[in-house]
Formats: C-alpha cells, structure tokens, sequence
C-alpha cells in the first residue's frame, strides 16, 4: 500500500522515480524473457534419433522396447528422444536397414547382431554360435570385461557406425514333429535353420538344411515341408503356434536350452554421426541404459519363456534333451568351421581369439589347447 501511494505521489508531484530502481526492474524483465526465449530453443533443440527394431509390431520383444525408446525422454531431461519403429517400417528389409543408419535416413537400429555376417564377417562371434559360449553371463564378460567391447566399436567404426553394446534376448530352439535324443537323431532330417556357420555344422551330422523366413515356418510344418524348424525362444515360438504342427521340443543339456545359438544377441547401433552429435554425458547416458534394458528385456523374455514352457506341456509336447557326450561331439564339429570363419577376416579373428582364451579359461573350461592344436 505504501509502495503505491509512494508512486502516486511522484506522479502527482511531477518527480521521477529513483533511476537504479527503474534500472533493476529493468534488468530482471530482461533477464527472464531472456530465460523463457533460452528455454524454448532449448526445448526446440531437442535430438531425436529415430531407430527401427528388427521385432515385429505387437510382439513382446518390440513392446519392450517401445517402452524403454519412450522413457529415454525422460531420463535425458528432454534433451534426446528415441522415436522408435518396429520391423519393416522404414526400411523393407535387413539390408536397407543396415544401409538406412549408414545413409542418415534413421540414426539407430536394434537388430540381431548376426545378421550383418554378410557385411561384417566378425558379427558371427558378436552372438552365440555353435558350441561357443553358452551362458548370457559369459558374453556380458567378454564384452564389458575382456575388451570385446572396444575391438567390436573399432570394427563397426570402419562402417560408420557405432555398436553402442549388446542386448541380451533369448536363445533359439527347435521344434520338431519326430523326437530327437541324440545327434544321431538329427541324419536325414530337414531342418530349418539359420544358415551360415549354423547350417554348416548341422550339415556334418546328416541334417538337410533349409532357410526360411519367420512367417514361412508355421506353413511348412503344417504341410509337412519340413521335419522341425529352428526359431526363437518358448514364449514368441507358443505365440506362432509351433505347438499345433509339432510334438517335440529340442534342448540341450540340462541348463543349456541350445547347443547351436544358446544365446541370441540383439544390440543397439547408432549412426557414427549421430553419436558424434551428442554431449558426452548423453553418450554416457545412452550406454548405461543399454545395459539397464538388456537385462530387464532379457529377464521380462525369460519370465514369458516359463509361462510357456507349461502351455507346451498342457497342450502334449514333449522335451527332448541331448546330453553332455552330444554337446562335446558338437563342439568338435564345430571348432573347424569356427575357424573358417575367423580367418575370413583380422576382425573376425581377433574378435575369435578373445573368445578363445576365455573358453580355454579354468572358470570355462569348455576346450582346451589341444582342441584348437591344428587351427593356430
């Protein structure tokens, strides 16, 4: 009330009010429309990386991850947002994909890793291979311990691109209509598997192999095309309904729910320039929730897979298991053609020897010198 009379009573007087108060408030108007307009470009100067998922819309795997591109906002405090797209949306198919991060027209992408070891041979050692390590933990070391990691960023740089770090999801099984105990089971069977180093080594037990897409499987079961089909893990395998055209699930030993890709990497790669175009507390950021979601899609996939494993069993499948004998049969067979791999290429074998000497390691113990004697 003063304040104001005090003003009027300038006014009335004619006399002007002091300068350093006109100055101040002045200032302060100032310096807030100063802060509203360097709020907005703020705001407007937001990154958005645009990234498209190799899993189909609707699945469990892509709903993960829609979820976890959606909070990234958030957890930036607004300064990068994750657009995601699943499988298909922008680029048709996995070779425009890899080309579309190259090119800019989208930033990022999470595929499974092997699918690129037509372009990067190496990629066949950044995802579970047959015999090779078996257990998600195992890979988790390789990479974030033993400078897996680092040699696969320095390989993918060459690309333009940047691997950001791997994404745990599942392993691959195989459902089959005859029942499989043995290796020996497997001769003069027709399987659909994967092809490169996979579909190599189920050649040297007598299997006829066959590639085909995901959505070709269930049909060609039904019709009787083929004896069993490779995929993915229980939970998105019970959704195709591989449970009405087959009777017999294939496992490994027990605690090895595969012998040939036990665990099926995916992981999170970016554009070289997008990466560059962010502050090196956003790159931080980005590479400790890879490693935050890869757990949580692995575990939410795992919790699935058991919910699955007993609507198999409702409906009459049955597991068969190989046994350890069979898994070391396997990992023989396998050794030479892991090495025709390696040898395509310094990256691939680099990326191989890293393996190799955490396989040949007393806590592993999964070969031994003598086993890879003639290959050196």
């Amino acid at each position: 009330m003063n304040s104001k009379n005090n003003i009027r009573n300038s006014c009335d007087t004619g006399e002007t009010p002091p300068r350093r108060s006109f100055l101040k408030t002045a200032a302060m108007g100032a310096a807030l429309a100063g802060a509203m307009l360097m709020g907005a470009g703020q705001a407007q100067a937001a990154t958005t990386w645009k990234i498209q998922s190799t899993w189909d819309a609707g699945t469990v795997g892509y709903t993960l991850f829609e979820e976890w591109c959606k909070s990234i906002e958030k957890k930036s405090g607004g300064e990068l947002k994750f657009q995601c797209f699943p499988a298909k949306a922008v680029a048709a198919d996995n070779n425009a994909l890899f080309d579309a991060v190259r090119n800019g027209v989208l930033q990022g992408m999470n595929p499974f890793t092997l699918y690129w070891s037509g372009k990067i041979p190496a990629s066949v050692f950044l995802s579970s291979y047959p015999a090779g390590p078996d257990q998600p933990h195992q890979w988790d070391t390789m990479f974030y311990s033993m400078g897996m990691l680092e040699k696969t960023r320095e390989i993918y740089k060459k690309f333009g691109l940047f691997y950001v770090g791997p994404i745990q999801h599942d392993a691959n099984i195989i459902h089959s209509k005859q029942p499989v105990n043995s290796l020996e089971d497997l001769k003069g069977m027709k399987i659909r598997v994967p092809g490169g180093m996979v579909a190599e080594v189920f050649q040297q037990f007598g299997v006829s192999t066959v590639s085909l897409p995901g959505s070709d499987i269930f049909p060609a079961l039904e019709k009787g095309t083929i004896d069993a089909a490779d995929y993915v893990g229980p939970a998105v395998n019970y959704e195709l309904g591989f449970s009405q055209v087959t009777d017999y699930i294939i496992f490994g030993p027990p605690g090895v729910m595969s012998i040939y890709q036990p665990v099926d990497l995916m992981d999170l790669t970016v554009s070289m320039r997008a990466w560059n175009s962010i502050s090196p507390e956003l790159q931080q950021l980005v590479e400790d929730e890879v490693r935050i979601y890869s757990q949580k899609h692995y575990l939410a996939i795992q919790e699935r897979n058991i919910a699955a494993m007993e609507k198999f069993k409702e409906e009459g499948d049955t597991v068969t298991r190989l046994s350890q004998e069979d898994l070391e049969t396997w990992r023989k067979a396998a050794i030479p053609i892991w090495f025709n791999w390696a040898n395509k290429n310094e990256d691939a074998r680099a990326i191989l020897d890293i393996q190799l000497k955490y396989m040949m390691n007393e806590t592993v113990g999964y070969i031994t010198e003598e086993d890879i004697a003639d290959y050196q």
